[in-house]
């Protein structure tokens, strides 16, 4: 593998989302792009094409409301001009209050924008070293053990890890719509009967299925993976959510407020809600219900619910480890790394956790690489953004116990007077951002370009 070190050439590791985003963002800046991704020529264990900014988990990107945390991070992205975001939305499905995608649809579309820019160059090769020229590494929470060996050996710091999970995709016509309904929580949604696949729970199969999950044999880690697995806390395996009390799943993710049976006309006990997964609306996604457990049992657990006894599984769930570096330690707000400041993180192994958030800190590294070698001031955007909370936080955080962020109200500046209305106070959080990085890049950044 012979890295591209042309002169004023651009080096970006990784073809996913962060990957793909700081490659259009340095490329429509005039800096021609070498955007490495290692598939399909090595694959992993959880990708299944070699397109580029394929989803590998959830096909949604979360809320797309204005008023909540990551409909905001949206909103910032569509104004810089977000090549994820312009994909997401060409391709967006029915979901309710959120961003959903057409999974394929969606990385097609990122794939064919990127190869058709002139300035950008995709090569499908594994890089297993860091070159010396300027560069990205936007690799994500899947790094090759060989290039990740060469950034532990850069960075000096033992890599932090966490294990993600995949939820099992289920063909819509194997769905009992006998016992299963359509609705979206509160009748929220584009669909008039709602956008969302719902299996109602009594009291007793809720129970009965807690009692599976909790019993239920999971893959075997391996040895070293085995005496710390360090679950993310917003993304854990469901059968590790039934283990910590039996109404966990009740008051998480088979919560059952704002729906309401119309087969009994009252509300569930519980419920488990599947989401659109492709354009045509044949594949549905199972809804918090990533999981480790062996696929013989996911089969006889899953069909255990309402509306999914003779359920067809497209995609059965998987857990796989997840690693990223110590932010704090080694990154600026700009995304570069302390020591070399032609070498930028962008994504989930900066310690950004969530599809729109990983784009977002590739845009930002797109823009300070291309910044940076064209001689422009790097970009710092305003902590009262979400996106600049959330670099602020990775590279301010504790590193002791430092784990991926994602988007949350939480990282801003509280307003001066305080607010108590929460919905009072996101909405000022949201109109605050929207007015400072307006300001911010027409005043300091100079613009969009």
């Amino acid at each position: 593998m012979l890295i591209c070190d042309k002169n004023g050439m651009l080096n970006i590791i990784g073809g996913g989302l962060a990957g793909s985003e700081a490659a259009w963002q340095a490329a429509k800046r005039g800096i021609d792009i070498c955007l490495w991704e290692m598939r399909p020529e090595k694959t992993t264990l959880a990708h299944q094409t070699g397109n580029l900014a394929e989803l590998v988990c959830s096909n949604s990107l979360g809320s797309d409301l204005f008023d909540r945390a990551g409909g905001l991070l949206k909103s910032e992205l569509r104004m810089m001009n977000s090549l994820i975001m312009t994909c997401a939305d060409e391709t967006r499905i029915p979901a309710g209050g959120a961003l959903a995608v057409a999974r394929d649809e969606f990385s097609l579309a990122v794939t064919r924008k990127l190869e058709g820019h002139p300035r950008i160059t995709i090569k499908r090769e594994e890089v297993e070293c860091l070159p010396e020229s300027p560069c990205i590494v936007a690799t994500g929470p899947l790094t090759s053990s060989t290039l990740a060996s060469a950034i532990a050996d850069l960075i000096g710091e033992d890599y932090l890890y966490f294990y993600d999970a995949l939820a099992p995709i289920v063909r819509a016509d194997s769905i009992n719509m006998d016992v299963a309904f359509r609705a979206s929580r509160y009748g929220r949604g584009d669909r008039d009967e709602g956008d969302y696949i719902n299996c109602p729970l009594s009291e007793s199969e809720y129970h009965t299925l807690v009692h599976e999950l909790k019993g239920a044999e999971r893959i075997k880690l391996r040895s070293f993976e085995e005496e710390d697995p360090n679950f993310f806390e917003t993304c854990l395996p469901v059968e590790e959510i039934a283990s910590r009390g039996d109404a966990s799943l009740a008051f998480g993710p088979l919560r059952p407020v704002g729906l309401v049976n119309p087969h009994t006309g009252s509300r569930p006990y519980a419920v488990v809600q599947l989401r659109q997964d492709d354009a045509a609306g044949l594949l549905y996604n199972m809804v918090g219900f990533q999981t480790n457990i062996t696929w013989p049992e996911q089969r006889r657990i899953f069909r255990l619910i309402p509306g999914l006894e003779e359920a067809e599984f497209v995609r059965l769930g998987q857990m796989h480890r997840n690693t990223f570096i110590n932010a704090p330690v080694v990154l600026l707000q700009t995304m570069q790394f302390r020591n070399r400041e032609d070498l930028l993180f962008a994504g989930q192994i900066a310690g950004i956790e969530g599809y729109v958030g990983n784009a977002g800190t590739g845009l930002l590294a797109g823009i300070n690489a291309a910044n940076l070698l064209r001689g422009k001031p790097l970009w710092i955007l305003p902590e009262t953004t979400m996106l600049g909370a959330l670099c602020a936080y990775i590279c301010s955080a504790d590193p002791a116990s430092f784990q991926p962020m994602k988007a949350n109200f939480g990282l801003l500046p509280p307003p001066d007077p305080y607010i108590r209305s929460k919905r009072q106070r996101y909405r000022h959080y949201a109109d605050r951002s929207i007015q400072d990085l307006t300001a911010y890049m027409e005043s300091v950044a100079g613009g969009i370009s």
